[in-house]
């Protein structure tokens, strides 16, 4: 594809037919396709060749990337030598513009009419061939694009020049234009190519991190193995300096890992034994021993990898208006410059001007810079974000995130560390501590809830082996219900029930000391109470006033305790604390938001917090979190900071501030070169150079994106 109008066609085309939503990148080249039994690949394909252009299926992701990158290079040299070769017959042709340089308006004939001929046809035809095979392609797909106006552009000076050579006529010949014109947009093309190319470092640097081999260790022998043929449960030693194979955890040793690639987070981590680790980041010191629980395509970062190349293939809203332009543009620009021909030569009576002048609209025309102005922003943009330990599932959220007003933040693991830790027990009921204690541990065991882990935890360092429970059940928003062997119905979950005497007065002096408190009841009579302390992130006071410099409004939406919550709240900032909400009142929290005129932001990391999530305008999930919140969430926070969240925001808002300025400076050119083309101003070769200009400079405005840093590090 070389301009929007490619990319345009191509996915009109693949909309068409049944059952089938497309989306096409011309920055990256690719088709996101989803389809149903009414079409199937082969189909999709099919299509996409009646349109004039080649396709594949991607499968092997690694197959894939070689590939493209083969295919990149091999583009890179062919675009190097066609632009040395037309540059060299091109130079001397320059010669006759010189006459008029020197101020007498003419062009004059340094050279023999003849040998101007003789190197401009190469140029014409060897060196500006891929615009002919693109304009066929095009037009046989029935329709036109950037290919379609340089070839007609050019071949209007190159056909009357060799018509005026050779009938021996008295007017003026412009084969320096075409070939001038042809040199300019292969150049402007190779720069363009090759920046390109720097857009997706990000994700390139991201591949480059996943080791080729691993040591494995096997009967008490260490051998070296291609990392492809480490299985889950196998037992690798990773030396001080080398990078993890596989995710995994710690069986024997201590270091530091620099995770700075997964997370962003300069500061090495601390491991020991039973710590979690992750394929790509670096043993600093000591040495490990791990077993393998994530290979290949199962770790975190072959994960990430995966989401940020569907990221980057995304298509954000902004970009329908470029879309819409992209559809008509170019036959639009055919008939401005065929109306240019005909009244610039009714006008003034020279149709070597009146030629000129329709070359010059057709060349200046070409809406590459359009096609480019989003797409390239975008994939650096995301680059940027997972290298800061932000993963954005496309470029809708990014565009979202950008624009939220207002940011909804659940407390347990988003504004605290999210490992409580049991700090009082009160039985309740006529009954011993250690039976309380195995009921609520049995309970426990049924629940992912960071709560339910600290009292399992509890219950285990206290040596109470929990009780055999049957058909638990993990409610979000209240807990986890299930059956004893008895037969008696427990719950664990938030207190609620009616307490008597001084068990109140111990209830309410831990709320008012801000920790949680939950309880354990026994066909509905209470059992036990548990306060648990879960303390704040050091971070989250400092991204609270983060978001309130940039203009974003914060509310607290927890499940907790009222008191609990609001002791938290004044410690980080927060004012507007909504407390003791169940998933579907924090849902009734955002509509209400929403219906205000909000953008409504919410984090979280929990499952009560998955509806909150998918009905937010932009959302943001905790990575250590539960899966279902990811799965709901826009963006994934890979380290457990809220900065990250406002890293994301103030990211997504210069990547929309980027697109806009492409945008402007996209249309701004056609709007103000086509004009000036149009009455005669603009020189043929010099639209040539402003159009490769223009191209180049949207990718490098995009490129600035790689400097990004966030406002706490700059």
């Amino acid at each position: 594809m070389t301009c929007a109008a490619c990319a345009t066609r191509i996915e009109r085309s693949l909309n068409r037919l049944p059952g089938v939503h497309a989306q096409v990148n011309l920055a990256t080249e690719t088709a996101a396709v989803d389809f149903d039994g009414a079409t199937d690949a082969a189909g999709v394909i099919a299509a996409i060749e009646r349109t004039g252009y080649g396709a594949r299926v991607r499968s092997d992701p690694a197959l894939d990337r070689a590939q493209d990158a083969a295919r990149k290079r091999a583009e890179l040299v062919a675009l190097r030598r066609d632009v040395i070769v037309a540059a060299i017959l091109t130079a001397p042709l320059l010669a006759t513009m010189l006459p008029m340089l020197a101020g007498d308006g003419m062009h004059g004939d340094v050279i023999a009419r003849g040998w101007q001929m003789a190197l401009a046809t190469p140029v014409q035809f060897w060196a500006g061939r891929r615009f002919y095979i693109g304009a066929w392609h095009a037009l046989r797909g029935g329709a036109a694009n950037m290919d379609v106006l340089i070839a007609l552009g050019t071949s209007i000076a190159y056909l009357s020049s060799v018509v005026i050579t050779l009938a021996g006529l008295d007017e003026h010949v412009y084969f320096e234009a075409g070939a001038a014109v042809i040199t300019l947009v292969l150049l402007g093309k190779l720069l363009e190519t090759r920046s390109r190319a720097r857009t997706s470092t990000a994700l390139e640097a991201l591949i480059r991190l996943a080791p080729k081999s691993a040591h494995l260790l096997r009967d008490g022998e260490v051998r070296d193995v291609p990392v492809d043929e480490v299985a889950t449960g196998d037992r690798l030693v990773v030396r001080a300096g080398e990078a993890i194979p596989v995710d995994g955890v710690v069986e024997e040793g201590y270091s530091s890992i620099d995770e700075s690639m997964l997370t962003g987070e300069s500061m090495p981590v601390d491991k020991r034994a039973g710590a979690r680790v992750y394929a790509g980041t670096l043993n600093q010191q000591g040495l490990l021993t791990c077993v393998a629980q994530g290979v290949g395509a199962s770790t975190r970062l072959a994960s990430i990898i995966r989401q940020v190349g569907a990221a980057q293939g995304s298509r954000a809203p902004v970009q329908q208006l470029a879309d819409r332009v992209a559809a008509i543009f170019v036959p639009a620009v055919l008939v401005v410059a065929l109306v240019t021909f005909a009244a610039t030569w009714a006008i003034t009576g020279e149709l070597a001007r009146a030629l000129l002048s329709a070359v010059a609209v057709l060349v200046i025309s070409c809406p590459c810079a359009l096609g480019l102005a989003t797409p390239t922003a975008i994939v650096v943009g995301t680059g940027r974000a997972a290298q800061l330990g932000i993963l954005v599932r496309n470029a809708t959220a990014l565009e979202q995130a950008a624009k939220v007003t207002r940011m909804c933040v659940d407390k347990t693991g988003t504004l605290t560390e999210g490992q409580p830790a049991v700090t009082d027990v009160r039985p309740l009921g006529v009954t011993t501590r250690e039976y309380a204690l195995a009921v609520a541990a049995g309970l426990a065991q049924a629940s992912a809830h960071p709560l339910s882990r600290a009292i399992a935890r509890f219950a285990a360092d206290a040596q109470i082996a929990p009780a055999r429970v049957t058909r638990a059940d993990d409610i979000p928003g209240r807990g986890v219900s299930a059956v004893l062997q008895s037969g008696e119905i427990a719950m664990l979950g938030a207190l609620g029930v009616a307490l008597e005497g001084d068990a109140v007065a111990s209830i309410r002096s831990w709320q008012a000391d801000g920790k949680t408190t939950v309880a354990v009841t026994l066909d509905g009579r209470p059992l036990v109470a548990f306060a648990l302390a879960d303390p704040l992130r050091a971070t989250s006071p400092a991204a609270i006033a983060r978001l309130a410099r940039a203009g974003i409004g914060v509310t607290m939406l927890t499940g907790d305790h009222a008191l609990t919550a609001q002791r938290v709240g004044a410690t980080v900032g927060i004012t507007d604390v909504r407390a003791g909400l169940s998933p579907s009142q924090k849902l009734e929290a955002i509509a209400a938001m929403r219906s205000r005129g909000d953008v409504v932001g919410m984090v979280g990391d929990g499952i009560n917090d998955a509806a909150a999530l998918a009905a937010a305008d932009a959302s943001f999930a905790m990575a250590s979190g539960s899966d279902i919140a990811a799965q709901a969430a826009d963006v994934t926070i890979v380290r457990d900071d809220l900065n990250a969240v406002v890293d994301a925001i103030e990211l997504s808002r210069a990547t929309l501030s980027k697109v806009h300025q492409n945008l402007f400076f996209a249309f701004a050119y056609n709007v103000l070169g086509i004009p000036l083309a149009a009455f005669g101003v603009l020189d043929p070769v010099f639209a040539g150079a402003a159009m490769a200009l223009s191209s180049v400079s949207v990718v490098g405005n995009a490129l600035l994106l790689r400097r990004f840093m966030p406002s706490r590090s700059s």
